[in-house]
């Protein structure tokens, strides 16, 4: 369905499907391999990834996540870029110092997730950006997994488990052994104590365990803008790992970095939005689960990002009834080169 220019985000994400059976049974069909199964190297040649990673004061995680990212199985070309949002910790020096890192930006001041994300996304090389969070540890066939699947028109989503910071003798947070638990992921197995909820607005009478990706059929069901408790299908679209064509971004202007000026999140829900409005599917691989590791003072900063979250999910809403962006590309790289024509950057 092409999008009228004059469409609301709203309707316009009314109006699209999320089957994406057709493209998984192709993927199988051609490689043998399922679509939920470890990918070999050797899919992933010639299939290049650009890994853009916003980073802000996390020197206690980074080198974990640029270590995992070095440790990469995989035979396509890969491309990390590290964009220090104004950090004041040592972020930029392990950034500077890591043999994974292809590009460094230091941004002049902070400006936010959003605001990094779009600058990476304008150096990006490769058809295909793999937001990353700063704090994610990857499996070793991750890239291979999204470079081997990244079509024009998906968004690919991977999924973390929460670790609770634990110090090793270095005091660099410890990274469990093992692979990562699926189930650990909110959008695999989501909890809610009851009432009206947050997002939606539904009510529920009481304690209410659900599972948004088993019970939507892999996010399936929640095509035309339908909800499933408190999720629907631009909320499944989660920043800490996900893989996007990088031309559908910049057409619908990248990440709107108003989100970070006024509070914390939503930012990615809005950029999903926009992606389905514009006719990508979101398509999930439940093999890419990753560590998120947790900050020290993580109950702490989970208190001053919660206080954000009413001023964004307004902001969002607004968005919401606005027309779906579309054709914004100039504005895009505009608003990057202003960013970047003030910030540090270094390439090898």
């Amino acid at each position: 369905m092409e999008l009228a220019v004059n469409d609301t985000l709203a309707h316009a994400l009314g109006q699209q499907p999320n089957d994406h059976s057709r493209l998984r049974a192709d993927f199988e069909g051609a490689t043998g391999i399922g679509w939920h199964t470890p990918t070999p190297p050797v899919l992933a040649a010639g299939r290049a990834v650009s890994v853009v990673i916003p980073a802000r004061n996390t020197a206690y995680a980074l080198p974990a996540v640029l270590d995992s990212l070095a440790a990469q199985d995989t035979q396509g070309p890969v491309e990390v870029i590290v964009v220090d949002d104004g950090s004041t910790d040592d972020t930029h020096l392990i950034a500077a110092r890591h043999p994974a890192v292809d590009t460094l930006v230091r941004l002049a001041q902070s400006e936010g997730a959003a605001a990094a994300r779009n600058v990476g996304t304008y150096l990006a090389s490769a058809d295909t950006v793999l937001y990353l969070d700063s704090d994610m540890v990857l499996p070793r066939h991750a890239l291979a997994d999204f470079a081997a699947r990244a079509l024009p028109d998906t968004i690919l989503t991977g999924f973390r488990h929460n670790v609770p910071f634990q110090p090793g003798p270095d005091g660099l947070p410890l990274v469990p052994d093992g692979p990562a638990d699926l189930a650990a992921d909110h959008r695999v197995t989501w909890r809610s104590a009851g009432g009206p909820l947050l997002y939606s607005g539904h009510v529920l009478p009481g304690p209410t365990t659900g599972s948004p990706l088993n019970d939507t059929d892999d996010f399936q069901k929640l095509g035309h803008g339908a909800f499933y408790l408190d999720w629907d299908l631009a909320r499944t679209v989660v920043t800490a790992m996900v893989a996007v064509p990088r031309a559908a971004v910049v057409d619908v202007g990248g990440f709107d970095e108003t989100f970070g000026r006024i509070g914390w999140g939503m930012e990615d829900t809005h950029l999903g939005a926009a992606l389905i409005a514009a006719g990508c599917l979101v398509v999930p691989l439940r093999q890419a689960v990753g560590y998120h590791l947790d900050p020290p003072d993580a109950d702490a900063q989970w208190q001053t990002k919660l206080q954000g979250w009413p001023a964004t999910l307004a902001h969002y809403r607004g968005r919401l009834a606005a027309s779906a962006p579309i054709g914004r590309g100039r504005a895009f790289a505009a608003a990057a080169h202003r960013l970047l024509v003030r910030a540090e950057v270094n390439g090898r």
